[in-house]
């Protein structure tokens, strides 16, 4: 596949944006190059795009089939695998959100609700250091409600809830 200057400027960016996002660098600039192809690449169209070596394009592609971000095509007359993005970015953006909240928010409740069971009965705990812990709990447990009361809103509907933050801000008033 033929770069542009403009896809080009495209794919480096998302790679950079990954790295800041805790994402290896070559997986999100594969994630961007299949997303912003019109149709499947093979590997070794993907090795030679983005002048990477085959092996790092293989993990890559496995840690994106991980995350349910690209999965795997044929190609009539052609054995080899064929990769594909998914297409729309709302299910790309619930897919991301929903694997961070699976990798990272959830063990960390874990955890967090565990030290709330056992700050209960450690008596060399302040009282002060137990209502700190109590407050990421809740924040985080705020936050992984309000997650899953939205997760299963159609587009359009997350769309025109998005569009109406600021006003709703305004309705509810400052603190």
């Amino acid at each position: 596949m033929e770069l542009t200057p403009t896809i080009q400027k495209y794919i480096l960016h998302w790679g950079e944006m990954g790295t800041r996002w805790g994402v290896n660098r070559t997986v999100a600039q594969i994630h961007a190059l299949l997303f912003l192809a019109n149709q499947p690449l093979n590997a070794e169209q993907i090795a030679e795009t983005l002048n990477v070596a085959r092996s790092n394009v293989s993990n890559s592609l496995k840690e994106l089939q991980s995350w349910g971000l690209v999965r795997i095509t044929h190609m009539a007359g052609d054995r080899r695998d064929h990769f594909a993005a998914l297409q729309d970015v709302w299910e790309i953006f619930r897919v991301i959100v929903e694997e961070r909240k699976k990798r990272e928010i959830d063990p960390t409740l874990t955890v967090l609700r565990a030290c709330a069971l056992e700050a209960e009965s450690d008596p060399l705990l302040e009282q002060a250091t137990k209502a700190k812990m109590e407050q990421v709990l809740d924040f985080l447990e705020m936050l992984t409600a309000t997650y899953d009361d939205y997760k299963h809103l159609p587009p359009a509907t997350m769309q025109r809830f998005l569009k109406m933050g600021g006003k709703v801000a305004r309705l509810l008033g400052g603190d």
